[in-house]
Order: C-alpha cells, then structure tokens, then sequence
C-alpha cells in the first residue's frame, strides 16, 4: 500500500503556517498539485511537531496581549 493518495488532498486540514503541510488524525502530510503524500520521516514529523507547538504557544501569547490590551483600553473609559 502507498502512502501517496493523489485523489485524497486530506479535506478539512488547515496549512501549518501557510506552508504546503497538514497535521490530520496526528499525521503529517505534505501537500501537492497532484494530492497529498504520507510524511513518515520521523526527524521531520518530530521538527514540525515542534513547529506547529511554537506557533500554537505564540498565537496563545499574542491573543492574551489583546486581551490585555481591551481591558486596559475598557478602564480607561467610563
């Protein structure tokens, strides 16, 4: 069996980062044209682990800045 399913572009998985990559049911898949091919490498699947961690920690840190941020502006006003 291949790893490689041209008719299956793994539906219903958002880009890491706008990249050509896919995290689905904790599998990574590279995204092609012509569908979507298995990544089995496990250096590689362990960086973008480690990648799609820092950009989850970093979009959590930027949204409690706004929050932050809204409070501050709300005291301000009344």
């Amino acid at each position: 069996m291949s790893s490689r399913t041209p008719s299956s572009p793994v539906p219903g998985a958002a880009p890491l980062a706008g990249s050509p990559v896919v995290q689905r049911g904790g599998q990574w898949w590279l995204i092609t044209s012509s569908g979507a091919i298995l990544s089995t490498d496990p250096v590689f699947t362990g960086e973008l682990d480690r990648f799609a961690a820092a950009m989850a920690a970093a979009d959590q840190a930027v949204a409690e800045l706004r929050s932050e941020q809204s409070a501050s502006l709300g005291e301000g006003r009344g």
